[in-house]
């Protein structure tokens, strides 16, 4: 009976542990899978939104973060400028790009080197012209003359290439001769070409060959220059005419393209942004922001709608006033945007739309598709047939941000177009101007003050690291005595840096007024881009030069790096 029992108790226990076991191994089997899932779907989350590192070298959210934050600067040369297309880019012969059609021509011609130029003495040689044949005064269409010259440039300005040489023409007096070329600094990466004419002193030497003896400034060989022409000038007697130095680049092309007949309007696909909460924005985030809304155009494989209206920020400003009506052409090349992409100008494309809706029947008006949120994607745009995709931004802030098109899922899908967003030629006309006045040969510092050296929170040492005193001992050490130095700062008072003058030609921006004056080339171009009224040379443009005067030194001394301790962020950001 004892056994039975105790058998029976036995069968019983077990029969009751056994299900508990089942249940533990389930719930732990669960709770893996569980876990499983979980990592899975956390894996998937972050393949979703990883954002690969952008062609402006930070991330989205980096730069989200950047253009919302409020700033009280009213000029800031560090921070104002950044680089565009040409200055990322690789060189054009590196560059897996197709270039524009001017490219193409602009790089068809080789730089002059000194085998083309043996070359051109092989044929001279094999000519019937002999030493017997030079005569008592230069004859400056001689192509010795022009073989000379080039030999001269090669040495004297190894910084540059030089092409497409002007056979050269009789300076003021006997023995002067005047030629223009074009040329490129070896450091700029894009295939933009400048133009120099310069006078030299010839004479012939005893064995007969022709020597340079002296040569002019930059822009001295005014009989040279192509296209002179005679402009009235204030002052004197009245109605006199003075033919002026014209340093004019021919070539520049910024016109307004149209679209030509309806028939042309109706069979193009547009794809056009309302103005949003990027106007009166820094030049930062302006160019952060149009470059996604070309790039989704790109994209989508239409023509983007483009307003050449630009507000400039307060930060650039005196008047510490935002100021619009400012042209694009201004500050980037349009000639260049153009070639590169399919754009149409706002009013053109408005005018053409309003004649088509007009003209036609109501069934017959022009498919509009509008999108009224940034969170409709690009990839959901895709396969929309509509003539127009009419991007509207009126959310409030930062909802109705351009870059927020391109931001999340779409920043795997739109790569902003960098290679297109060039420098004004015409800014980059004085920059080349005021480089070749220096004959290319110069060192520069970059000197930040301003705001930043009052704040002294944040740039405990940034006021004394940059004073005169202690500025002129630091740069001893860094460059050589009496070489030409220019100084590219924000610093309103002009004679801040006197003390340089005792070891260095110091040059800076203001030195050379004249090239924006009322003038100049520039003012005048840019007056007749502005309907006949003057265009003020104002912070963000003269920003532009300075940095990009700078970059062209041959020794370039940085604030932040050079002559101070402190971060260019401020305290702990270094």
């Amino acid at each position: 009976m004892k056994d039975s029992n105790s058998n029976s108790n036995s069968t019983t226990t077990t029969t009751r542990t056994e299900p508990i076991a089942q249940n533990v191994i389930k719930l732990i089997s669960n709770l893996c899978f569980s876990i499983f899932v979980f990592s899975v779907l956390i894996f998937t989350v972050i393949a979703i939104t990883y954002q690969p590192p952008d062609p402006w070298l930070q991330s989205s959210p980096a730069l989200t973060n950047l253009f919302t934050q409020t700033q009280n600067s009213t000029f800031q040369i560090d921070t104002s400028v950044i680089k565009t297309g040409e200055d990322i880019a690789l060189s054009p012969q590196d560059s897996p790009l197709p270039l524009p059609s001017s490219a193409v021509a602009a790089n068809s011609t080789p730089a002059v080197t000194e085998a083309i130029i043996e070359k051109s003495e092989e044929k001279i040689a094999n000519s019937s012209i002999t030493c017997e044949d030079l005569p008592e005064t230069v004859n400056c269409s001689d192509p010795r003359v022009l073989i000379t010259i080039q030999r001269f440039n090669l040495r004297a300005f190894k910084s540059i290439s030089f092409f497409e040489y002007r056979t050269p023409v009789n300076g003021t007096v006997p023995g002067e001769c005047d030629v223009s070329w074009r040329f490129r600094n070896k450091r700029e990466k894009s295939w933009r070409k400048y133009r120099d004419f310069r006078r030299f002193k010839i004479t012939v030497t005893d064995d007969c060959h022709y020597k340079v003896i002296h040569a002019g400034r930059f822009h001295s060989g005014v009989n040279a220059r192509r296209n002179p022409v005679l402009r009235s000038r204030t002052g004197g007697s009245k109605g006199k005419m003075t033919p002026p130095i014209s340093t004019r680049d021919d070539e520049i092309n910024d016109t307004i393209p149209t679209l030509g007949s309806e028939s042309n309007f109706r069979s193009g696909k547009y794809l056009y942004y309302s103005r949003g909460g990027d106007y009166c924005k820094g030049m930062n985030h302006y160019m952060w922001s149009f470059l996604c809304g070309l790039g989704e155009a790109m994209f989508l494989n239409r023509t983007f709608v483009m307003d050449l209206s630009v507000c400039l920020g307060s930060m650039y400003n005196p008047s510490n006033k935002d100021e619009e009506g400012k042209d694009f052409r201004y500050y980037f090349d349009f000639e260049h945007l153009k070639e590169v992409a399919s754009i149409v100008e706002e009013g053109e494309f408005l005018r053409d739309w309003k004649r088509w809706d007009k003209t036609h029947l109501k069934k017959r008006k022009v498919p509009v598709r509008k999108v009224v949120t940034h969170k409709v994607t690009p990839m959901q745009l895709q396969k929309d047939k509509s003539t127009v995709i009419w991007r509207q931004f009126d959310s409030p802030e930062p909802e109705n941000y351009w870059y927020r098109v391109c931001e999340g899922q779409a920043a795997k899908y739109i790569q902003r177009p960098w290679h297109a967003l060039w420098k004004s030629k015409r800014l980059m006309n004085i920059v080349t101007e005021i480089s070749g006045r220096m004959d290319w040969d110069f060192d520069a510092v970059h000197v930040v003050r301003g705001e930043k050296a009052q704040n002294k929170e944040l740039w405990p040492h940034l006021d004394s690291d940059t004073s005169p005193d202690i500025l002129l001992d630091k740069l001893k050490g860094m460059v050589q005595p009496w070489r030409n130095l220019y100084v590219a700062t924000n610093e309103p008072y002009y004679n801040y840096f006197d003390k340089l003058r005792s070891s260095f030609k110091v040059h800076l921006l203001d030195d050379y007024k004249e090239l924006w004056g009322n003038s100049s080339e520039w003012y005048n171009e840019t007056s007749l881009l502005n309907n006949g009224k003057p265009v003020e040379f104002d912070g963000y443009m003269r920003v532009a030069v300075d940095t990009e005067v700078f970059y062209r030194g041959k020794t370039r001394v940085e604030t932040f790096y050079n002559l101070t301790s402190d971060c260019k962020d401020g305290v702990n950001t270094c």
